[in-house]
């Protein structure tokens, strides 16, 4: 059963969730709140699989709320996916760096949120390759203080190579097959780089590749 909270300003939003995922086999949400401050708490009593949560909230935003969330490590199961009305934003960027494992726009299809609560709760990015191409052209070209350009340096070669087809937006499959390998062993390779980047999923991955060079923002591609 993938266990759900919802964390949202607007009733309407969050009980149309609601109503959407525990209609669904396999999905329960667990709780709902109106704030960020209420979303830790619960968050932390319910210990959920995914947190939707809203990026633009009175008390505490949803930026801060994924902030407080990746930094706890009792919390290191919850998948935070940002909510949003207005598509990708510098706002959605921040959050992704917080920690949040992808973003959805709340007018997004019923069938499409439940593939991506399921993706979430795998611990699978929620970031598309177009959707990554507009991410790294629009902010990730123009890093704030504090480069990354060094980040990179305990992976290995092979590792390095993983980190880079993850931040083109290749599966685990897909990346098995560029590289002539086994699914298993991409995974491996995936996970290996995630615990020694301190990232909690794929969508940190991608944000390290690119503010540490190792991919550049021009079509995604490997970069000196």
């Amino acid at each position: 059963m993938i266990r759900v909270v919802l964390v949202d300003d607007q009733a309407l939003i969050r009980g149309g969730f609601r109503a959407l995922l525990d209609a669904e086999d396999g999905i329960e949400v667990v709780g709902e709140a109106a704030d960020g401050r209420a979303g830790f708490d619960l968050v932390t009593t319910t210990l959920p699989d995914v947190a939707l949560v809203d990026i633009q909230m009175p008390v505490l935003d949803g930026i801060e709320l994924t902030r407080l969330i990746a930094a706890d490590e009792r919390l290191g199961g919850v998948h935070v996916v940002i909510l949003t009305n207005y598509g990708f934003d510098e706002y959605v960027f921040n959050a992704l760096r917080a920690g949040a494992g992808g973003f959805l726009v709340k007018d997004i299809e019923p069938d499409d949120l439940l593939h991506a609560v399921r993706v979430a709760a795998r611990g699978d990015s929620l970031l598309a390759p177009s959707v990554t191409s507009r991410l790294i052209s629009e902010f990730v070209s123009r890093p704030p203080a504090g480069s990354q350009a060094g980040a990179l340096d305990v992976l290995t070669n092979r590792e390095r190579e993983v980190v880079s087809l993850v931040a083109r937006g290749l599966s685990n499959d897909e990346i098995a097959e560029h590289m002539v390998i086994s699914p298993t062993t991409a995974k491996t390779h995936v996970s290996r780089a995630m615990v020694k980047l301190r990232a909690r999923d794929r969508a940190q991955l991608v944000v390290l590749a690119y503010e540490s060079g190792l991919v550049t923002p021009r079509n995604g591609q490997p970069g000196p």
